[in-house]
């Protein structure tokens, strides 16, 4: 399965490149994640807790115009929510990864600033819930393995590094369970370097 998901990450960044090879700019990012669910079905949800963890992958900006870029990345996102928040201890959390690969169009609307707006496909990588020791890994019988997003952002580029926002909105149900409708639901903030 994450073979077959590596494999759609690079297929899709590889066509991007292909169509304009010599415009290509290639970078790095990573950051920090604040992750929830959204909807109705499970009452501990309107009252959970942000999951704080991180993302990191790849990233490439391709030029069609001065102002309109595409941006395809290949992202790790640790994703999930709070479970129980307990006083001077680690929080239980359940934790759901994601190989995510946003499709973004990119509007540059003064010199380095810019707004970014997309579809964002995350396959399920991970799945379990714990403190960070002797976490328990869960079967996948009732997740979604695959996970549809809108991604609304913005970033700033400072020569070869930029700094970025961004929010997450999900758009299937994290859980296939009759009844719960719960979407991820994600906040982003990091730092990136273009080579």
């Amino acid at each position: 399965m994450k073979k077959s998901i590596l494999f759609i990450a690079a297929m899709v960044l590889s066509t991007t490149f292909v169509a304009a090879q010599e415009f290509v700019y290639f970078g790095a990012k990573g950051g920090v994640n604040f992750s929830n669910f959204s909807g109705d079905g499970w009452s501990d949800f309107d009252d959970g807790s942000a999951r704080t963890a991180y993302h990191l992958g790849l990233v490439a900006e391709v030029p069609v115009s001065d102002r309109f870029s595409i941006q395809p990345e290949v992202l790790y996102s640790a994703q999930g929510y709070d479970i129980v928040r307990r006083e001077n201890d680690e929080d239980l959390e359940h934790k759901l990864d994601y190989v995510t690969v946003p499709v973004l169009a990119k509007v540059y609307i003064f010199r380095g600033l810019s707004l970014e707006a997309g579809p964002q496909f995350g396959f399920l990588a991970n799945h379990e819930v714990g403190t960070g020791e002797n976490d328990v890994e869960l079967p996948d019988d009732n997740i979604n393995n695959f996970d549809l997003s809108l991604g609304l952002g913005a970033s700033v580029k400072l020569s070869n590094f930029f700094i970025y926002g961004r929010y997450n909105a999900g758009m299937t149900d994290v859980y296939d369970i009759e009844g719960v409708d719960v979407k991820n639901s994600v906040v982003q903030a990091g730092i990136g370097l273009w080579f």
